[in-house]
Parts: C-alpha cells; structure tokens; sequence
C-alpha cells in the first residue's frame, strides 16, 4: 500500500503541468513596456492638466477667503494663516505630502491682493514650473505654462 502512495506521488510529480515559461513572461513584459513608452508623451500634457487644476481650485478658495475678510476688515491680508487657508503638505515634503502647488499671497492692500501658486515639480521634465496667479476681481490666469 505504501509503495502505490509512493508510486501516485512520483506520477504527479513527473507528470507535467502546463505553464507559460519565464521567456515568454519577459516577452509579453517588454512588450508592454513599449506600449507603455508609446503612449506616455500622449498622456503628459492631460497630467500636467489635471494637476494644475488643484492649483485652480485653491486659488479660487482663497479669493472668497480674502472677499470674506474684505467684507469684514475693509483691507485684504497677506497672512494665510489669518484668513484661515491651510496649505497642505506639498509632494516635496515627503511621503506624506499631496499637494503639488505652494500657495502665497504676492500682495495685499486695501484694495486689492495679488495670490500666486507655484508647481513644486516639474510635471513634463522639461524645467518650467507651472505658475497661476489669481487677483481680487477673480481674474485667474497661468503665468508660466508648463
């Protein structure tokens, strides 16, 4: 009885399975890579788009911050802090940072204010920070296009 268990076990063993080989792996792998590298130009500019839209988007919620403290104070303030903005960590931060954009406020006066957001990261590589300046009327612009 022992040696049929053995016999079965030495079967199962030899008997083949059938499995894609380490070549083929590698192949199918390089292949994506390339597609990968066919495709990335293409996708840049649309990242580069959609990070600049969170620089958009706090520079507008720190315009009705500043018409907040207007309306309230007669001046506008150059202070985040005393208006209640919070950067978040940016990405250079380290590996809790999120925010690819460093909020600042240029000048501010009684009246008129100046914001500016500038990228921490070059999105393309190609050296130019992404640079959005916002003033007092909501006049939203980008400065540098990255």
């Amino acid at each position: 009885m022992e040696s049929t268990k053995k016999t079965k076990q030495t079967a199962v063993l030899k008997k083949k399975v059938k499995a894609y080989t380490l070549t083929e792996i590698l192949v199918v792998l390089v292949i994506i890579g390339i597609l990968v590298l066919l495709a990335l130009p293409n996708l840049l500019p649309l990242i580069t788009k959609a990070k600049s839209t969170e620089a958009k988007v706090q520079l507008e919620h720190l315009a009705t911050l500043e018409k907040s403290y207007f309306y309230e104070k007669s001046k506008y303030s150059a202070d985040l802090t005393e208006l209640g903005f919070i950067q978040e960590k940016l990405t250079t931060d380290g590996k809790d940072g999120k925010a690819n954009y460093k909020i600042e406020i240029v000048r501010a006066s009684t009246t008129g204010f100046l914001a500016r957001a500038t990228a921490v990261a070059d999105f393309d590589g190609d050296g130019t920070f992404n640079v959005w300046e916002i003033d007092q009327d909501k006049n939203l612009k980008e400065i540098v296009a990255d």
